[in-house]
């Protein structure tokens, strides 16, 4: 699209008009608040979804950070205080429901105790259904996570070439080479972005991954202690619930 000015051609692509006018915003000068606005606001609606993933992503980050929390996985102690409950036979319908909603170790402790009265296979393939519940609550969102931090470049990859074939198509001869530079400077921008979303996501979710992995190890060993602490009691075969 070109506007006439006498015999001047001048680029009126979005991206051509931004160069030309905002030359102090984009230029050596160090970005600001009001520079990145008017990027964003420049880039139109390719940047959009990038906005959109980017919250999303933090939101997943600090939800995650907070559930994955040790204290709330493996409390310390909590082994010892479960036996030592049992072998007072204090163990009833609200300590199970309170030490189930409790945290992830706590769900499993519960589902071993209530099967506890039964044999020592029953109670092992309770623990290992409800060890199944908690690795995918442990895991939840994870993928999302994920797959922010894979499509993120590809976003801002998609929001810079929409820029170039915007700024390709406004230029006619006698176009001004340094608009033209400057225009594709402020396309890559949308490719910086999608990487300034996907770097945190992707070792968020490395981070995330790696911890749960850890603490799955360490709640089979603990399920683990807990059958042997059942099953070695001669009392074992009463929950006192």
């Amino acid at each position: 699209m070109l506007q006439r000015t006498g015999d001047a051609h001048r680029p009126s692509g979005r991206y051509a008009d931004a160069a030309a006018g905002s030359a102090l915003h984009f230029g050596l000068l160090p970005i600001g608040i009001t520079s990145v606005f008017a990027i964003v606001q420049t880039l139109g609606w390719p940047v959009w979804p990038l906005i959109f993933a980017s919250i999303v992503g933090l939101a997943l980050i600090i939800e995650r950070s907070i559930a994955l929390r040790r204290s709330r996985v493996l409390p310390a102690n909590l082994l010892g205080d479960v036996l030592n409950l049992y072998t007072r036979r204090q163990i009833n319908l609200d300590v199970l429901d309170k030490l189930q909603s409790s945290s992830a170790l706590g769900f499993l402790f519960a589902a071993g105790l209530r099967t506890a009265g039964s044999t020592r296979e029953i109670t092992t393939k309770a623990l290992e259904v409800a060890g199944g519940h908690v690795a995918h609550q442990l895991a939840r969102y994870l993928a999302l996570l994920g797959a922010i931090g894979s499509i993120a470049p590809l976003l801002g990859l998609l929001g810079t070439v929409v820029g170039m074939i915007d700024i390709f198509a406004s230029q006619q001869g006698g176009a001004n080479p340094q608009q033209l530079a400057q225009g594709i400077s402020i396309a890559l921008y949308s490719t910086a972005f999608g990487i300034i979303v996907a770097v945190p996501s992707v070792l968020s979710y490395r981070i995330f991954r790696a911890r749960i992995d850890d603490f799955l190890v360490e709640l089979e060993q603990q399920a683990q202690r807990l059958v042997e602490a059942l099953y070695t009691d001669p009392r074992a075969a009463r929950t006192g619930t």
